[in-house]
């Protein structure tokens, strides 16, 4: 069944209808050629699906009908922010895509000390448009409840003062002194976190002061098993073992 995106304040409860507008307009219209009475699942982007049927099809807005409310069975139960340290090339485009796929809620770079490239603040600005364009589609080609946000680069320092803001968060790490991913989510699995971090560093992955400062400020190094993964590896590795734990 077709999918798409809509903004809440396209939905008239009064009614009990739905606008889809723009590109999706068109889409519908011209390129799906699909009909009134066709049926349709809208998602507010928040995590709530719609089981509509259209009852009027213009290229510039269609009108749909709500027949149920529900929310939406693709979401993980745990929100997952991945703080992403900046890589090199269009990587991170690769690394948000699947992210996003794999059930991220948030996606934030950083700058760590071992990070190749440094975005400048009017690159990273015009950056952001289109990462964020990236994450919707993204989102709208698995099925996903909601948009997962791609935010502004931050320092190192600023995701280790965000720790107060989950219920865990894991600091992948090569060096010595981790545990392993396995133990540390199934130590999960019976109290699912509400809201789960994992860090990962860039190509040369983090410094033992990073380490030890992620380690003092509440962060769980975890290590990934014995090969050393690309950067832009470990998260799918990380995001996976957590849908696998969490949703199989």
């Amino acid at each position: 069944m077709a999918r798409f995106f809509i903004s809440p304040e396209d939905i008239d409860r009064g009614e009990n209808t739905a606008a889809i507008r723009g590109e999706d307009a068109y889409h519908i219209a011209r390129s799906l050629r699909m009909a009134e009475g066709d049926a349709v699942t809208l998602c507010d982007g928040h995590g709530t699906d719609y089981s509509c049927r259209l009852t009027r099809i213009r290229d510039d807005e269609c009108t749909a009908e709500i027949l149920a409310t529900h929310p939406s069975e693709s979401e993980p139960p745990a929100e997952i922010t991945l703080f992403m340290a900046y890589p090199k090339g269009d990587k991170l485009e690769t690394v948000i895509q699947k992210a996003v796929e794999l059930g991220a809620a948030k996606i934030i770079p950083f700058e760590s000390s071992r990070c190749i490239k440094r975005p400048s603040a009017e690159k990273d600005e015009r950056r952001l448009t289109r990462l964020t364009r990236i994450a919707k589609e993204a989102a709208k080609q698995c099925g996903r409840g909601r948009i997962p946000e791609v935010l502004p680069t931050l320092r190192f320092r600023e995701v280790l003062a965000r720790r107060c803001d989950f219920d865990a968060a894991l600091f992948a790490y090569e060096g010595s002194g981790t545990l392993s991913l396995r133990s540390v989510l199934e130590g999960m699995r019976e109290n699912v976190p509400r809201r789960l971090a994992v860090v990962v560093g860039s190509e040369g992955g983090f410094s033992q002061d990073e380490a030890e400062a992620a380690q003092t400020a509440g962060f769980t190094p975890v290590n990934l098993g014995p090969r050393i993964l690309r950067c832009e590896t470990a998260p799918d590795y990380i995001l996976s073992a957590i849908s696998y734990t969490f949703e199989l």
